[in-house]
């Protein structure tokens, strides 16, 4: 989430993690993020994907409210 978090602050959004249950991380989205239409393209295309290449172990990201 390091690497993403700086391109969110750009558009005033924000990222955290919540919890992590076997493979499943999740995460929530903050600021200008919360609501975006792009949001569920950032969390399957940018978070997901470095995640799961980097984290051994991750199937999937999901945004809980």
């Amino acid at each position: 989430l390091v690497e993403i978090r700086p391109m969110l602050a750009r558009h005033a959004g924000g990222i955290e993690f919540v919890a992590v249950d076997g493979g499943v991380v999740r995460v929530r989205f903050l600021g200008t993020c919360v609501g975006c239409p792009l949001s569920s393209l950032t969390l399957k295309a940018g978070v997901e994907e470095l995640l799961k290449e980097r984290v051994p172990g991750v199937t999937r990201v999901e945004a809980v409210a």
